[in-house]
């Protein structure tokens, strides 16, 4: 009877493992997610403040 309860419990603990690493990496693809969000976020604000000139970096001044 030890070696069903030694069973039992070395389950209980893999099963409880394998909960705790499924919490983490949901935890870590919904930081994953919040990071692109503001990384894009930040983006349209920059494009937005950039100055509407459509031909910036067109010209080239060359001095020799």
């Amino acid at each position: 009877m030890n070696n069903v309860t030694n069973v039992s419990t070395s389950y209980a603990m893999e099963m409880m493992g394998v909960a705790m690493a499924k919490t983490q990496q949901e935890e870590q693809g919904r930081q994953s997610l919040q990071l692109l969000e503001s990384a894009a976020s930040s983006a349209q604000q920059i494009q937005a403040s950039a100055p509407s000139t459509g031909n910036v970096g067109q010209n080239i001044n060359i001095k020799v």
